[in-house]
């Protein structure tokens, strides 16, 4: 038998009569597709003591004795049952009767890959042959983990249409090294095939699309847009819409809830629409992602930030003009076509979106739609591990949050500007904290037992390594080794996955969740944290600011000495944990303090109307590979929802100061050049619209305002100006800007949060100025 390494791209369910399939789907190493089924008897735990008061419940399904315990330690046997819809209605049946169950609510399809050990990629060892639209079908063949590492084909597609909606013009494809359109055409017309009707359109990109066979469909809007448009379509000419690797209908979930993203399932294939990807979390602090700026999530703003190249047509006569181009000029329509199919594949090949979903379900398991399902993950992870050390984890069922986790500690700031601060943060301390101490899931008690750890929360814990720490140290490892080999992507994505822990324990909706357990590490970072500022300050250093994981050291010395002592803080305080925690815990102290930077200079505002100084907002002046930078944290400069003028005067602003340079003169003819109309352009407010227009009832803000005098709403982007008329949009501007309301509510706070360490007002400089005037 040929053994073969391959990649799963996508994993289902399925059910024949009173059995249930586990069905794989992947692309082979030889580049070739497959399939494969795999018999799979579905079942769940329950305590072996809890079998008797079940038993009326159970006469239908079969039980095993195992040699699992729950995290009690009480055996558990193992309910079985072919269907795993009978064994989701008996789980509900056995939750409603008090009688616990655990692992109940994973499906088959998670259970197999945990019982299989995936994580991604595949070896398949069996007979196999070719099927209509697979290259290569195996069955019930022998599977075990490889480390292969995959190239996927990706097949980007759009579709333009009439403004109504109503009739489709074309569709594009764009792949590697390929590239088609299929448009209503008579006209022969340059990489597109023409069909007489939108039914030989739709069935001949079908046909082309089966033909290309990639492993995953994008675009930019494809789900809620073009493959809605497209599925409403094919039912109206009563066509099968399976653009699939088996001949079932592709099937569509549209969201309107704002915090929920649209779904699509095509057999055989993933579907991950670019717009969604590039907007999440997850993503936009990817190492090809996190340095760019998107005005907007448009298909032109981001493939501008990111591949310097944009949309053929644009702005907001766009839809008039395809149908324009309709009528008149079908070349550049489908030019225009596959430009933006182009756009949205190359934006995923530029930002590497590909390789680090595929890097996440190699550390997972998940299957990479499901890129940003930390609890997911997390599952995925640590029920693995507790099986090997012979436990199950209990079924989730969301419980209420009685009480909030206590957050990070964040010090009172000291309001001022210094010079020759220090940096020092604890690298990943939630992750550290719990390798340190044991938090674990399974190790967690329910009171103080000898020789347990009591945590600043008096959360108790078993001594002894548990589940989590090891995932931890397993991760933190393969993380070093792969920095070691500057494989940047793979870094980022253990990174992330290691600092998702604290939240999804945090999490409600997660199996493990513990208000103790959660609370036991934030506790523990507030005590690390103040504890280390008492320690430098004792040293005889001021400790300025701490947030969190960092403290900030006003040094009082030159650069070359700051740097010194930071080294020297470091290797302190790291000295004093591992001696603290070994005496107090008789643990290992995987506590780490780092000397990550020195401010050459640096500034703590005030908080508005108060004295104290403020939390998250600080600026500092930077010297990185000999160029000086500012670097803002919360304040005005690098927030959306000021403008560019706003951003700039503070910028300069803080320069000037940093430098110990004259800043009156600044102020005064920067305010002169806004009334002039120097700086009309950087005046433009831009904010987005979150609902529908007549939404907006028991409040109008004056983005709102501004869009309601648009002819059409082409963005959820509104762009306007406030003029002596109130909000009006940069395309229809009619009235004078207010430039009173620019100096009064954009430049003033910002000048008056520097100049009060000076002791001046920003109303006084201007009014000297005024005063000089008059003596002229």
């Amino acid at each position: 038998m040929k053994l073969h390494k391959g990649f799963i791209v996508s994993i289902s369910t399925k059910t024949n009569y009173d059995s249930t399939y586990i069905q794989l789907f992947g692309k082979l190493e030889n580049g070739k597709s497959f399939s494969s089924i795999h018999p799979y008897t579905p079942y769940f735990f329950i305590q072996e003591s809890n079998l008797k008061k079940a038993s009326i419940l159970l006469k239908k399904f079969k039980s095993e004795k195992t040699e699992l315990t729950n995290f009690q330690g009480k055996k558990v046997v193992k309910i079985i049952s072919e269907k795993h819809l009978d064994l989701a209605k008996l789980s509900h049946a056995l939750h409603k009767k008090d009688i616990e169950t655990y692992e109940a609510d994973l499906n088959p399809t998670i259970k197999f890959i945990i019982d299989n050990n995936l994580l991604g990629s595949i070896e398949i060892s069996g007979e196999s042959e070719p099927t209509e639209r697979v290259d290569l079908f195996f069955e019930n063949p022998e599977i075990k983990p490889s480390t292969y590492k995959p190239e996927l084909k990706i097949a980007s597609i759009d579709i333009e249409t009439d403004k109504k909606q109503n009739s489709l013009y074309c569709i594009g494809i764009h792949s590697k090294n390929y590239k088609k359109n299929f448009i209503v055409s008579k006209e022969k017309l340059p990489n597109a095939i023409s069909c007489k009707t939108e039914e030989e359109c739709l069935s001949k990109f079908k046909e082309e699309l089966i033909s290309l066979d990639p492993d995953i469909i994008t675009g930019w809007h494809v789900i809620d847009f073009d493959l809605a448009f497209l599925k409403k379509k094919f039912e109206e000419h009563k066509i099968p819409f399976d653009i699939g690797r088996t001949n079932e209908s592709a099937r569509i979930k549209i969201e309107s809830n704002f915090f929920r993203s649209s779904s699509a399932s095509v057999p055989g294939r993933q579907v991950l629409d670019g717009l969604n990807l590039i907007r999440d979390p997850f993503i936009k602090e990817a190492p090809s992602i996190k340095t760019k700026n998107f005005e907007s999530y448009t298909l032109e703003n981001v493939s501008r930030e990111i591949l310097g190249d944009g949309k053929i047509i644009k702005g907001k006569a766009r839809h008039q003009e395809i149908e324009k181009l309709y009528q008149k000029n079908q070349k550049k329509l489908v030019e225009y076509n596959l430009k933006d199919c182009e756009l949205a594949y190359k934006i995923l090949e530029k930002t590497k979106i590909i390789d680090l979903a595929i890097e996440r379900t190699h550390l997972t398991g998940l299957p990479f739609n499901r890129l940003t399902a930390s609890i997911a993950a997390f599952d995925s992870l640590y029920i693995r591990q507790a099986r090997k050390a012979g436990l199950v984890s209990p079924t989730s069922h969301y419980k209420e949050r009685t009480e909030r986790i206590t957050g990070g500690y964040v010090m009172e700031s000291k309001p001022g500007i210094y010079h020759n601060v220090l940096v020092l943060d604890f690298k990943s301390l939630y992750p550290s904290i719990i390798k340190t101490f044991n938090i674990d899931p399974s190790s967690l008690l329910e009171r103080k037992t000898p020789g347990s750890i009591e945590t600043p929360n008096k959360a108790y814990f078993i001594n002894q390594t548990g589940i989590l720490p090891k995932i931890i140290e397993t991760l933190h490892t393969a993380r070093e080794k792969a920095k070691k080999e500057n494989r940047e992507l793979s870094s980022y994505a253990i990174k992330i996955i290691m600092n998702s822990f604290f939240g999804v324990l945090a999490n409600p909706n997660c199996r493990y969740y513990s208000l103790k357990m959660g609370n036991a590490i934030t506790h523990f970072a507030q005590f690390i944290i103040k504890l280390t500022a008492k320690k430098i300050e004792e040293s005889g250093y001021k400790v300025i600011y701490s947030d969190t994981d960092s403290v900030f050291v006003d040094t009082g010395l030159g650069k070359e000495k700051a740097n010194q002592l930071g080294k020297q803080i470091q290797d302190y305080i790291n000295k004093f944990f591992k001696k603290y925690v070994e005496e107090n815990y008789r643990r290992d102290s995987y506590l780490e303090l780092e000397f990550e930077k020195q401010y050459l200079s640096f500034l703590i505002p005030k908080v508005r109307g108060s004295e104290s100084g403020s939390k998250k907002r600080y600026a500092g002046l930077i010297e990185k590979s000999g160029k000086e930078e500012i670097q803002v944290i919360g304040l005005e400069a690098i927030r959306g929802d000021w403008t560019e003028v706003a951003k700039e005067f503070q910028l300069k602003l803080l320069d000037k100061i940093f430098h110990k340079e004259e800043f009156v003169s600044f102020i005064r003819k920067y305010v002169r050049d806004i009334k002039s109309g120097k700086f009309d352009e950087k005046l433009v407010y831009r904010k987005s619209i979150r609902k529908a227009l007549d939404s907006y009832t028991k409040t109008t803000p004056p983005h709102v305002k501004a869009a309601r005098k648009l002819d059409s709403l082409d963005s959820n982007i509104i762009e306007y100006y406030i003029t002596t008329k109130g909000p009006e949009p940069i395309q229809k501007l009619k009235n004078k800007i207010d430039y009173k309301h620019y100096i009064d509510k954009q430049i003033k706070p910002i000048a008056n949060t520097i100049l009060f360490f000076f002791e001046k007002d920003f109303e006084e400089i201007l009014e000297s100025t005024k005063q000089m005037k008059l003596f002229h």
